[in-house]
């Protein structure tokens, strides 16, 4: 078993861009729906003998109850527990027997399930998603097992660890009404309260073909996996009613909004959120370029003028969170021994004024194109993740040809933009300011 695992493992390493055309790096891909709704997306890549056999859906932590919050990722977990033809804890094993490997992960957004398998067990992780589907166990036992289980894992990954909370206390501040307000993780004393007969709704409502993509990547013949398909996802009823999708508009932060928070640490941190609009706008990809420009490696503005020259952080970084409603960018930074949080946040403050102030230099903004070039194509080399960028192209957007065209929209992007977004959205009164404090500081 250990050496079919290691030999999966070193597929997955060698496998290259297989069928991504060695001169456009275009990724061929064929889609279509079943009459149930269930959308098919199927790339061929006969260079190992491996498959990902996968699935979206289209559901997260935004489609909750704001009384009944953390339930998406709680069917992350609970969609393992086993189906009706699926013995209780077995689900992992199946997988695990064929020598595959299978995870699942939820945003805000979606949640997505996946298997790697050797290609000639395509059939049976097929039969696992549509079983998972179809009639995942969701009873009293599995779901006091999983309550028991995602209420400590909040306790570990974000009670009990340094700045842990950072998300949640940042995202509570920059959004009053959008669903974005709460963490993918949710609220303990939700689940605690929650009713079997509630979880059994939302399973109904949001589990169903018509809101889901089933994606199929690797060493696979396509009219073959049609009729797989087709045998164990077409009898799968269409989900009735209409699924919820929150039309939630959040309006403008009004303001800069300051708050300190006293945790568990040694070292203090610095956070700035400012709020952004929604991944796959002309902005967004501006303003992922400008978050790269300030903190994508140590040659970039933050690090190298706080951390190598004014050495007055330990590290200071920026990201665009990847939302597909409109979202925040953080920064964040640790002060170095004996420097002031205030001083140390002037110091961000400034390189973000230069990116307003100034155009950046070409040679900047070359090295900037070079990095997503880069990065778009590296995204793409491992099998699972093309699964991965065809499903969240689909689901988000409704179109699976992204992963073809989206590069083109990063080097659209001119210096113009980078400092008409940064005057845009990176201004003070768009934004939530946070100092992460030692409890020994607290008077």
């Amino acid at each position: 078993m250990k050496n079919r695992f290691l030999l999966l493992a070193l597929s997955l390493f060698l496998a290259g861009v297989g069928a991504v055309d060695a001169q456009s790096n275009k990724i061929s891909f064929e889609e279509y729906d079943l009459d149930n709704g269930l959308h098919v997306i199927l790339h061929q890549d006969k260079t190992t003998p491996i498959v990902t056999v996968s699935v979206m859906y289209h559901v997260g932590s935004k489609n909750e109850n704001p009384e009944r919050t953390g339930f998406a990722h709680f069917f992350e977990h609970l969609m393992f527990e086993g189906t009706e033809n699926i013995p209780r804890g077995e689900y992992s094993n199946y997988v695990e027997r064929a020598g595959g490997t299978l995870n699942a992960n939820t945003s805000n957004d979606r949640t997505y399930y996946y298997e790697i398998l050797p290609s000639n067990q395509l059939e049976m992780g097929l039969w696992l998603e549509s079983e998972r589907m179809l009639h995942a166990k969701v009873d009293s036992i599995g779901i006091q097992t999983q309550k028991k289980v995602v209420i400590e894992e909040k306790k570990q990954t974000v009670d009990s660890r340094p700045y842990g909370t950072l998300l949640q206390e940042t995202m509570s501040r920059a959004f009053k009404k959008h669903p974005y307000r709460w963490t993918v993780i949710g609220e303990p004393d939700h689940i605690r309260a929650a009713k079997d007969e509630e979880f059994m709704q939302f399973y109904k409502e949001f589990y169903v073909p018509n809101n889901a993509a089933l994606v199929i990547a690797g060493d696979i013949e396509i009219d073959a996996t049609k009729e797989l398909i087709n045998k164990y996802f077409a009898s799968i009823p269409k989900g009735e009613g209409e699924i919820y999708r929150p039309q939630i508009v959040e309006p403008a932060l009004g303001g800069e909004v300051r708050d300190t928070i006293f945790d568990n640490i040694q070292l203090p941190l610095i956070v700035q959120a400012y709020r952004t609009p929604a991944m796959g706008t002309d902005d967004y990809y501006a303003l992922d370029m400008l978050s790269t420009l300030l903190s994508g490696g140590k040659s970039s503005r933050l690090y190298k003028s706080l951390v190598d020259e004014q050495q007055k952080a330990l590290e200071a970084s920026s990201f665009a969170l990847p939302f597909h409603d409109p979202s925040v960018a953080l920064a964040y930074a640790l002060p170095n021994m004996g420097v002031d949080c205030a001083d140390l946040e002037a110091a961000m403050d400034e390189e973000v004024a230069k990116v307003r102030n100034e155009l950046i230099s070409e040679r900047e903004y070359q090295k900037l194109r070079n990095q997503f070039e880069n990065s778009f194509v590296k995204s793409n080399v491992k099998l699972a993740k093309r699964a991965e960028n065809l499903a969240t192209n689909y689901t988000y957007f409704g179109d699976a040809n992204l992963i073809n065209t989206e590069l083109d929209k990063y080097l659209a992007v001119t210096r113009e933009d980078i400092k008409r977004v940064a005057n845009k959205y990176f201004v003070e009164d768009n934004r939530v300011v946070l100092y992460y404090l030692p409890k020994s500081q607290q008077n």
